[in-house]
Order: structure tokens, then C-alpha cells, then sequence
């Protein structure tokens, strides 16, 4: 007999408090409530607001970015006690109540985006401090930072050819990052991937699988988005997307490693 309280538990809660890693239930529903959620926010707060989908926002939204996942790192890192508004993918809901009240109030005082950033800015020093408070080895964060400086010096280079739209160098780049903090995370420090489909091309082929593999997926979701949506500000929203969910791991990942590992 279905038991929903179990079915919830076992595909929902406790993979947020034991980070055993995403199955294939729950990363069909966060993908759906992510594509609904970039959806609604755009039709129901970005366009009534009037707000330009441009370099602006992407700078608006970035802090909460880095205070949302240093956040979770924290709770990894056993500074901050496991809540299931600060674990994934909870501190997602957590940023973006904690962002939408100042960015409606920053437009209606014509302060756009001055007021979101420092908001943002003062929530995320508060939660590096915590960090740099406890911080017991800061060798990943250097691998990290190596690999992701050759990364993105080959993704400069080829966006001299101008393949892409600007905006969409964004994600690219935060994806970049992401790839670089996972890599140094599962080649040298042993640790576990937490996503299905990668947890099995990481077993098969090592973590250095994962740049042509997100390569792919950026440029098939590019062109996808390109043909989808035709509308270009609609467009550049999910460009915005796109770069929260690679800039959010990308901070997380080398914020865990320098609280759980301790330096030989």
C-alpha cells in the first residue's frame, strides 16, 4: 500500500539531511518546480516590475547567491544546525523570500539595484565571517581557484568568436567554477557525487568527465533556449537561471571542503 509520509521521507527529506545524493524522483520534481518557478517569477515579478533583464540583475541577485550557499556549506561544515530552510534544496525558497521584498522595495524607491545588493552583500559578509571564522585548510579552495583560472581563460578565448550571447557567458563561467570546485572535490579529496546521471559518469570515466559532459549540456540548452524562447528579455531570465544553479554549488562545494578537511 502507498504511504505518502514514507514516500516523501525516503525521495525528499532524508536525502536532504544525509546528502546521500539526488534519485531520480526528486530530481524530475526539482527540475519541474525550478522550470515553473523561473516561469512565474518572470511573468509575476520581473516583467510588472519592470525590471530590465541585463548585467544589473545578474549583479543584483549575486550576493544572495553567495549567502545562500555559504549557508549550506555551513551546515555541511557542522557550524550551523541542519534546518530544512538552510539544506538544498530548501535555502533556495530561504534566498528567494529572503530577496524578492527588497527588490520590489528597491524599484518602488527607484534605488534599483543599489538596495539588493547591499541587502545581499550584508547577509553574505555575515555568513563569510562564519566561514573564515572556521576554515581548518584552505588547499581545496587554491585547487579550486587553479582549475577554475585555466577553465575560464580557455572560455574567454573562445568567446572572441562571439558563439554565444553575452548574457549567457555568465552561466558559462559559473559553470565553469562549479566544475572545477566538484572536480577538485571528487579527484582529490575522494568525495561523492550527489547527482545520479554524474554519479555514474564519474565512476566510469573520473571526475575530468564532467567538462565535456556539462560542456554539452550548456551548449544543448543554450540552442534550446534560443529556438524556445523567442522572446529575448524572457530569454536572458533563464540565462539568469542558469547562472544561480551553477554559481550556487560553485561557492558551496569549496566552502564545504575548507570547513570538513583538515590540512596534512
Amino acid at each position: 500500500m502507498f504511504n505518502l509520509r514514507d514516500f516523501l521521507w525516503n525521495y525528499f527529506i532524508r536525502p536532504m539531511y544525509t546528502r546521500e545524493g539526488y534519485n531520480p524522483i526528486n530530481t524530475v520534481v526539482y527540475a519541474l518546480i525550478f522550470g515553473f518557478a523561473v516561469i512565474y517569477t518572470y511573468k509575476y515579478i520581473i516583467k510588472p516590475l519592470k525590471i530590465k533583464v541585463d548585467e544589473r540583475l545578474f549583479l543584483a541577485v549575486t550576493p544572495m547567491v553567495i549567502f545562500g550557499s555559504t549557508v549550506r556549506a555551513l551546515v555541511d561544515g557542522g557550524v550551523l544546525k541542519p534546518n530544512p530552510w538552510i539544506l538544498t534544496p530548501g535555502i533556495f525558497f530561504t534566498a528567494f523570500f529572503l530577496i524578492v521584498p527588497v527588490l520590489f522595495a528597491d524599484v518602488k524607491l527607484k534605488t534599483y539595484p543599489k538596495l539588493t545588493i547591499a541587502w545581499g552583500a550584508g547577509l553574505a559578509l555575515y555568513a563569510n565571517y562564519l566561514l573564515f571564522k572556521n576554515v581548518k585548510c584552505w588547499e581545496p579552495y587554491e585547487l579550486t581557484l587553479l582549475h577554475t583560472v585555466v577553465s575560464f581563460i580557455v572560455v574567454l578565448a573562445f568567446y572572441r568568436f562571439k558563439p554565444f550571447d553575452r548574457l549567457y557567458l555568465y552561466p558559462v563561467l559559473a559553470h565553469y567554477f562549479d566544475i572545477a570546485s566538484t572536480v577538485v572535490a571528487i579527484h582529490f579529496y575522494n568525495y561523492m557525487e550527489v547527482h545520479w546521471i554524474e554519479r555514474h559518469l564519474v565512476s566510469w570515466f573520473g571526475a575530468y568527465a564532467y567538462y565535456p559532459w556539462i560542456t554539452i549540456i550548456l551548449v544543448a540548452v543554450y540552442y534550446i533556449l534560443k529556438t524556445m524562447v523567442p522572446d529575448e528579455e524572457e530569454r536572458n531570465y533563464w540565462y539568469l537561471a542558469i547562472y544561480i544553479l551553477g554559481l550556487g554549488p560553485a561557492i558551496r562545494d569549496p566552502a564545504q571542503m575548507i570547513l570538513q578537511i583538515v590540512c596534512q
